[in-house]
């Protein structure tokens, strides 16, 4: 396993069979598909980025690479993708054995160009969308998280509010006489055109012709634009006094009714005076919802409190009256979204459900945070909100306006991707028939993403013949390559070019090549990310089965054994805890949904489909650290035998921690013995006081 980390920590990927079955009947007998786990931005200390134009080959516009064929005497260097031969531009001229530039070193197999003048001229936009509709007290803890994050904005970036509840209301920062909003019917879906009309962008120029996208560049002016979206720095005193002023939604609930909440109205405008100001900006809407949305487009119950919210149970029967018209709204909020490069995030603090499951189409097409709590004052959702915010060693490095592309060896075709992305439809010869996830493109679009998105890339091989031995032995490599076009944190536009080589192996004799490359790790990840993509999907799908079947397989090709002697079987060390991954992942949140609301699950698989391996193994079998006195902390079986008097036990299944202290251990910290200073040494020194 230790040779996939260290394969990780150069490139940022985790390949399920890092030695590739090499044709499509080989492939499909070993069972997990051929894939690759990608964070695309994941920092690395020692990647250069170098201050230039990449050099693209001109038939399939991949970027020179360590992999290229170079002849320094004829200037040339030949595309390991497409064989086609490029001539080195003038100021290549002087490369040769002992003087290569640095992406032709074999260790910069990931490395990043940095095109001077490319910078985004637009500032970082965020537009706050505030929920009303929610208790006095969740108000103030609101109001309070509200305004320290004010207080971390950088100062140039631009900021804008709505708050709704009952109704919708923009509120004119750049208006700083007296407060001013614009006010609009939360049951009643408003369209760009009609958000512009009534609040008088085009009073001073003339309206666009029909169908063009409005925007600074092409009719309206920055000072319209400034009206509603402001520097952090002038308009902090304002939004402080609006938040202070404001109060929960003032029209009256009848008791056995649900608050009136407008939720996808309030996105929607959002989303469309983003587009009008900012268009291509990579803004954030950051969404607080305290409660279900009741009225208007993307409704998910009504209001009377008789009518319960949707559960799993309703939506396997197809009895969920508003889920289906919700979820397609906001598919199409997503895809208006995507195509201004815009972000959602979404804050969603109630006991109640407030319509994740809706809401997850628009949150993961645009590369969106996303936190669950019980409520504004946890410290879950405070602690996440400044995160967004802070710039220090450790920030979620937030970048925008990603664009994602593969190229690959002609023998591998792009099935699709399961992950936070939006498809390009680029279609080519690399796209596959078979579509998983966002399929039938080579290009996709990362609104957002920070440096911990991760994808997961599904391939199909293509190859139908078993090629002969001196062929395989001559040319036995497969080629990928990523690349990133994305708008850093620091406003700069950016390429960063992963390129990978893998051996592939087909006929007798293949199958130790391929157990010595098998990552069981990443193997249980894109299991995970499939099972829960087809629960999804599939109508009559039984994941159980679906799991069962394919540890089954697996066992078969891989195990050894004699026919009809149980006892006989065994599997290769690569494969061992391959069984044990399938046996926590048939029983996790991801695939069992009892005792689970729909927006708990969909919140659950949202985090799986962003995280990388390490992180997404331990939501599927969680970690069990023992500490005591005995010995250094070391991992412990998830089993009641792993429970003694003098240890403590820490359980990290990703979503919540658990620590458990032994009766030996209790007692002293009843007793309080940690707080002593003649023990406090003790406790310090073999890790037990950070855990009392």
């Amino acid at each position: 396993m230790a040779e996939f980390m260290e394969l990780e920590g150069q490139d940022g990927v985790r390949m399920a069979w890092n030695v590739i079955p090499g044709t499509k009947q080989e492939a499909s007998n070993c069972v997990v598909p051929v894939s690759a786990v990608y964070t695309p931005i994941k920092p690395f200390p020692n990647m250069p980025v170098l201050p230039y134009a990449p050099l693209r080959c001109r038939n399939c516009r991949s970027v020179l690479n360590p992999f290229s064929i170079v002849d320094f005497a004829a200037k040339i260097w030949i595309c390991p993708f497409c064989f086609q031969r490029n001539h080195f531009p003038p100021h290549y001229a002087s490369i040769s054995d002992e003087n290569l530039p640095a992406e032709l070193f074999p260790q910069y197999t990931t490395i990043e160009y940095q095109s001077p003048g490319e910078a985004s001229s637009i500032p970082p936009v965020f537009m706050f969308v505030v929920d009303t509709s929610i208790i006095e007290e969740e108000m103030a803890f609101l109001k309070s998280a509200l305004s320290q994050a004010i207080g971390l904005l950088p100062d140039n970036s631009l900021v804008g509010l709505i708050t709704f509840g009952t109704l919708v209301h923009v509120h004119e920062l750049g208006f700083g006489t007296i407060p001013k909003t614009y006010v609009f019917k939360g049951s009643k879906d408003v369209s760009k055109e009609q958000l512009l009309e009534q609040m008088n962008f085009f009073l001073i120029k003339p309206k666009p012709p029909t169908g063009v996208i409005a925007g600074a560049r092409d009719g309206l002016s920055s000072e319209s634009i400034a009206r509603f979206l402001l520097p952090a720095s002038d308009c902090e005193f304002a939004l402080n006094s609006i938040l202070e002023e404001l109060q929960k939604d003032p029209w009256p609930t009848p008791v056995d009714q649900r608050a009136s909440r407008c939720s996808g109205t309030a996105l929607s405008i959002a989303a469309s005076l983003l587009g009008a100001c900012v268009p291509g900006s990579g803004a954030r809407i950051l969404a607080f919802i305290g409660g279900p949305s009741t009225e208007g487009p993307g409704a998910i119950v009504s209001k009377n409190l008789s009518d319960p919210i949707r559960s799993h149970k309703d939506l396997d029967k197809d009895s969920a009256p508003h889920y289906h018209k919700a979820v397609k709204f906001y598919e199409a909020l997503a895809k208006q979204l995507v195509h201004q490069g815009h972000v959602l995030d979404l804050f969603a603090c109630a006991l109640d459900q407030v319509g994740v499951a809706e809401l997850k189409v628009a949150v993961e097409k645009t590369g969106g945070l996303v936190v669950l709590a019980e409520s504004f004052g946890h410290s879950v959702f405070k602690d996440s909100l400044r995160r967004v915010f802070r710039s220090e060693d450790k920030d979620l490095g937030l970048s925008s306006n990603g664009i994602f592309e593969i190229n690959c060896s002609k023998d591998i075709k792009v099935q699709g991707i399961l992950g936070p992305c939006a498809s390009l439809e680029k279609k080519g010869p690399l796209c596959s028939d078979t579509i998983v996830g966002q399929g039938s493109t080579s290009a996709w679009k990362m609104c957002g993403l920070d440096q911990a998105t991760s994808l997961c890339l599904i391939f199909e091989i293509v190859k139908k013949e078993i090629p002969d031995a001196t062929l395989q032995s001559s040319n036995n490599q497969f080629y990928f390559q990523f690349l990133t076009y994305y708008q850093h944190s620091t406003a700069e536009m950016r390429l960063r070019v992963t390129s990978l080589s893998r051996r592939w192996v087909a006929g007798p004799g293949s199958i130790q090549d391929l157990i010595a490359g098998f990552d069981q790790e990443a193997a249980a990840v894109v299991m995970a990310r499939l099972v829960s993509f087809k629960m999804e999907i599939e109508a009559e799908f039984d994941p159980i089965r679906w799991l069962d079947k394919a540890l089954i397989h697996m066992c078969s090709r891989f195990g050894d054994y004699q026919k009809d002697s149980p006892s006989s079987f065994s599997l290769s060390p690569r494969f061992s805890i391959f069984p044990q991954f399938m046996f926590h992942l048939r029983r996790s949140q991801f695939v069992q949904v009892f005792n689970n609301s729909p927006d708990e699950t969909a919140y659950f698989r949202m985090i799986l489909n962003r995280e990388n391996v390490a992180n997404s193994v331990v939501m599927i079998q969680p970690s069990l650290i023992s500490y005591s006195f005995q010995s250094a902390p070391e991992p412990a079986l998830l089993d009641v035998a792993a429970i003694a008097a003098d240890r403590i036990l820490l359980l990290d299944s990703y979503f919540t921690i658990v620590i458990f202290h032994g009766s030996t251990i209790a007692q002293w910290r009843k007793a309080g013995y940690h707080n002593q200073p003649e023990h406090q040494v003790i406790f310090l020194e073999f890790g037990i006081y950070m855990f009392s």
